[in-house]
């Protein structure tokens, strides 16, 4: 038997708001911690002991950052994980039963057989960054709301709108700003600031989103870059059936800014304008189009980024028009 220095050792960990469920197999060892901040350091002693050689855990939007943020101080290997893989991963193995301990498990058993690429933390600032234009995205929408119902409410209630109108402008202000001052500090953002601004219909929040949420635009095909952000038309097709092509996966906060730089990328823009005219004349849906054209912006945007080069309207152009 293998002493457990010799085993490959991963770890599991389900996520929830107020505590963590910590499987490590195949030791067979099962723990649960507060997600708190010492909650989270006890889990940390206890894991380092058997020196893992992975630690998954699903990617939950923010809960999951304290415990990883910890991973990353201890220098143990950790994977955020797409909650879609872990749940396929599930229905492969024909796993239907949960509870705490069994999804902790089912995460350290996707860990030992698909091994996962170890995720790289980003740096200090584009975490920051992309927390801005997350909040920025959250502040967006409280204000479309409360401008909805500045519409429909009676005349006697619009003082009470009007106050939180205001100051959701105001905090939207003061989060562009930031947001521009970390750009600013750093000589490599302000590079690629430059050269994604250059192309009509990419604005200062747009070219933020890229930088801090997609670092590996300019080093990546084109095909990648698109699978990446979630553009890509994945083909659905078994034996006769032949179903229309879908996008699914990829960055979505991205792929819903760059989707609103093209809803101006239209107007401001001949290249894209033109495209999407050309779509629409070959019977294509307004959603299908604009989505092709997003995904002809991220091609392009990558291109850019790798080439070092600005936009140029005669190579948009020839890009836009190459399959």
């Amino acid at each position: 038997m293998k002493s457990h220095h010799m085993q490959n050792i991963n770890v599991g960990v389900d996520i929830g708001k107020s505590q963590l469920d910590i499987f490590i197999r195949p030791l067979d060892i099962f723990f649960t911690v507060a997600n708190d901040e010492k909650g989270i350091r006890d889990a940390i002693n206890k894991i380092k002991i058997h020196k893992p050689q992975c630690i998954v855990v699903e990617a939950t939007g923010r809960l999951e950052m304290p415990f990883i943020l910890a991973c990353s101080e201890a220098k143990l290997p950790f994977v955020i994980a797409n909650p879609m893989h872990v749940k396929r991963f599930a229905g492969a193995i024909g796993r239907r039963a949960k509870n705490d301990r069994l999804d902790a498990e089912l995460i350290a058993h996707y860990a030992e057989a698909i091994k996962p690429k170890l995720t790289e933390l980003k740096p200090e600032k584009i975490r920051l960054m992309s927390d801005l234009v997350t909040r920025r995205n959250q502040l967006l929408t409280m204000q479309t709301m409360e401008k909805n119902r500045h519409q429909i409410l009676s005349k006697t209630l619009l003082s009470t709108i009007k106050p939180i109108l205001t100051a959701l402008k105001n905090q939207i202000t003061k989060i562009e700003l930031k947001i521009q001052k970390l750009i600013e500090e750093c000589t490599e953002y302000q590079s690629k600031n430059i050269i994604l601004q250059s192309m009509p219909g990419i604005g200062k929040i747009a070219a933020a989103s890229i930088i801090s949420n997609v670092p590996e635009l300019g080093y990546i095909t084109n095909k990648q870059a698109a699978s990446l952000i979630g553009v890509a038309p994945m083909t659905k097709e078994s034996g006769d059936y032949k179903g229309k092509r879908v996008i699914q996966g990829g960055r979505a906060q991205v792929r819903t800014v760059l989707y609103m730089a093209m809803m101006s990328a239209m107007q401001c823009n001949p290249v894209f304008k033109a495209i999407y005219q050309r779509l629409l004349g070959l019977g294509k849906p307004k959603k299908v189009a604009i989505i092709a054209c997003v995904r002809k912006m991220v091609v392009i945007l990558n291109s850019m980024l790798r080439d070092g080069v600005m936009w140029d309207e005669n190579t948009g152009e020839n890009k836009l028009l190459t399959p």
